[in-house]
């Protein structure tokens, strides 16, 4: 009887795990944005913050737990502000080197991928082991910032100290999630799990962020309430105004046949759904005017 139930639980688990991936090429193609209105922003804005070259990585969440070493529960990979902790203030931030380009000294980050059949460094550490988060870190390959427009009007500009989040880190319980995973070379192809790409493609993580704006707030109660996102056919909710939309693209060339997973807090068991980004702007006033003066006129620029 007990060997009928182990090989029952293997079974469970199994099909569990295969539950969490996903061949690529059995994802069907996104539909294709519908056509853009008279008014719309079309410009592309892109900037190369480099891949976190110099290993900014902790368990802190500035946006959703500032203040507490720690809070995030799992490690976060940075590229953009080379200061970002639990204890960054807007005036600190305003003061730190970057990584990016023309003086933006914003933070964007994201949880780590781990390769979970290797032992990491921080096996027994908070944000870790501790946590449930066990493997070695992958660093990322490739890492792209973009800033597009709005397909229905003009965008404002962003407001200096804006936090941003996407994806919900609790989404295995919630059931809530926007992660989208895909692999280079059919990026056309999103999914909420793990996928499983060819020898020649790389896993990609897509991060878009909300572009709707309070017109008031750079952040609120829930992190999340004073910037949304535009409905369907892109027209932002009532009272909000459309600012550049924030897309950050990350690329892993994961070994062939090695297992790998998200970083996640304890009791999300490392759902590829709990995938999620956050960002916090520090341009500067004229360089954000810069962007939105660019996806208003149609133009592409670095």
């Amino acid at each position: 009887m007990r060997w009928v139930l182990l090989v029952a639980l293997l079974l469970m688990s199994a099909c569990r795990n295969d539950a969490r991936e996903v061949a690529i090429d059995d994802v069907p193609p996104a539909a294709q944005a519908g056509a853009t209105g008279n008014g719309a922003s079309t410009g592309t804005v892109t900037e190369d913050c480099g891949t976190n070259a110099g290993r900014h990585l902790n368990a802190d969440n500035i946006v959703s737990a500032p203040g507490k070493p720690f809070g995030a529960h799992h490690t976060h990979e940075y590229v953009g502000n080379t200061s970002t902790d639990h204890a960054s203030t807007d005036d600190s931030l305003a003061a730190a080197t970057t990584t990016c380009p023309d003086d933006d000294r914003s933070t964007y980050y994201w949880p780590v991928l781990r390769l979970t059949a290797r032992t990491g460094p921080d096996h027994h550490a908070p944000g870790g082991g501790e946590h449930g988060n066990t493997g070695e870190v992958l660093p990322p390959g490739r890492v792209g910032i973009t800033f597009t427009g709005n397909p229905a009007s003009h965008v404002v500009p962003m407001p200096r100290f804006l936090r941003l989040i996407t994806g919900d880190p609790s989404a295995r319980t919630t059931g809530q999630s926007t992660a989208k995973w895909s692999c280079t070379g059919f990026e056309d192809r999103r999914t909420g799990r793990y996928p499983v790409c060819p020898a020649d493609s790389d896993v990609v993580r897509i991060f878009e962020f909300p572009s709707c704006w309070d017109g008031r707030n750079t952040d609120s109660p829930s992190h999340r309430a004073h910037l949304v996102f535009p409905g369907a056919d892109g027209v932002c909710p009532p009272r909000t105004f459309p600012v550049p939309k924030l897309t950050v693209r990350v690329v892993y060339d994961v070994p062939e046949g090695e297992p790998f997973a998200v970083d996640s807090f304890p009791d999300q068991d490392r759902d590829p759904r709990t995938d999620h980004s956050m960002a916090v702007n520090v341009m500067t006033d004229d360089g954000m005017r810069r962007v939105a003066e660019c996806l208003n006129s149609g133009r592409t620029c670095p």
